[in-house]
C-alpha cells in the first residue's frame, strides 16, 4: 500500500524519536542500518523529512537527526503525505482516472472501505505511539533485530 520511501521514512522517524528519547542524535548511516534500508535511500528520505520540518539535522560533532519538540505528536499520515502525496487516499484500485460512485470500477466499493480504514488508522497512529510499542516490547522496528534501549 505504501511506497518503499514512505515505509523507510516512517521507520526512520520512529527510530530517530526513540534515540532522541535517550539523548542521542543518530546519523543517516546508523538509521539505515537500524531500520533495514539502503543508506542512499535513507539519506534522501531524511532530506524530505527535514525539508518538511518533521526533524532537524545537526552537522559535525554531536550532529545527527533530532526532533525539535519531542512532545509534539507526528501523525503517520503527515509522513505519508510528505513522501507519497495524497494520491493513495483517493486513487482507484483498478487504476482508472475517473473512478467514483457515478462511474465505479469493479473494485470500487470494496477498495473504498480498505482505503477509508487505512486513512483512519494513519491519522490516529503517531511516530510516538509506534515508538512506545517498540519500547514496551510489543512491536519491533526491524524484522531482523529488536531495538533494545
Amino acid at each position: 500500500m505504501l511506497s518503499k520511501a514512505a515505509e523507510y521514512a516512517i521507520r526512520s522517524m520512529v527510530y530517530i524519536w526513540m534515540m532522541n528519547q535517550e539523548g542521542t542524535r543518530p546519523g543517516y548511516r546508523t538509521i539505515a542500518a537500524e531500520v533495514g534500508s539502503p543508506e542512499h535511500f535513507t539519506a534522501k528520505v531524511l532530506q524530505t523529512m527535514t525539508h518538511s520540518n518533521f526533524v532537524r539535522a545537526g552537522k559535525g560533532r554531536g550532529g545527527g537527526f533530532y526532533f525539535e519538540d519531542m512532545d509534539k505528536e507526528l501523525p503517520v499520515i503527515e509522513i505519508i503525505k510528505a513522501i507519497d502525496g495524497v494520491k493513495f487516499f483517493s486513487s482507484c484500485a483498478f487504476g482508472f482516472e475517473n473512478c467514483d460512485c457515478e462511474n465505479p470500477c469493479p473494485m470500487h466499493e470494496e477498495f473504498q472501505h480498505i482505503r477509508d480504514g487505512f486513512s483512519e488508522m494513519v491519522v490516529k497512529l503517531t511516530v510516538q505511539s509506534m515508538a512506545e510499542k517498540i519500547l514496551n516490547g510489543t512491536a519491533t522496528l526491524n524484522q531482523n533485530m529488536k531495538v533494545v534501549i
